[in-house]
């Protein structure tokens, strides 16, 4: 990408461009903190509506520890073709039952492994962005992507 093609990205397109990384790489991985040191591991989400990524985990996971003590949480996703999208956000448990019932009914792995929704050790996050970032392979250039519009 020439720097006047960087230049000439509309923030729809990178928006868009954005979303295309996020359904061709499906995993992305999850950043948070163990006190001062930073953990990487990849994770499925259950459910993505535009930016918005919920995580499914279980409560005896390190990672639950991690998240209750800080919330702020990165998720990467790398496509293919070294595209990546990086959300920054907070992460906070989904207390809503008819949304968690949602997650649960399209969601044929929780049940297989899980049993049943009451099962103690299902916890889902929701990952609310607060920034989107965007970069095109080698471009060593983030574009901004706005949070709010359309899917």
């Amino acid at each position: 990408m020439t720097e006047t093609d960087s230049e000439s990205m509309k923030p729809e397109e990178v928006r868009q461009k954005a979303f295309q990384v996020m359904r061709e790489a499906r995993f992305p991985q999850l950043a948070s903190l163990d006190g001062d040191q930073p953990r990487l591991r990849p994770v499925s989400p259950v459910k993505t509506d535009g930016f918005v990524v919920y995580v499914a985990n279980l409560r005896s996971y390190h990672k639950t520890g991690e998240i209750a003590s800080n919330p702020k949480v990165e998720l990467c996703y790398l496509d293919q073709g070294h595209d990546q999208v990086r959300i920054t956000g907070i992460a906070e448990m989904v207390k809503d039952h008819a949304l968690l019932q949602e997650i649960w009914d399209e969601n044929p792995l929780l049940r297989k492994y899980l049993g049943t929704i009451d099962n103690p050790e299902l916890i889902v996050y929701c990952i609310r962005p607060t920034r989107v970032r965007y970069m095109k392979e080698w471009a060593l250039q983030y574009h901004e992507a706005p949070i709010e519009g359309e899917a």
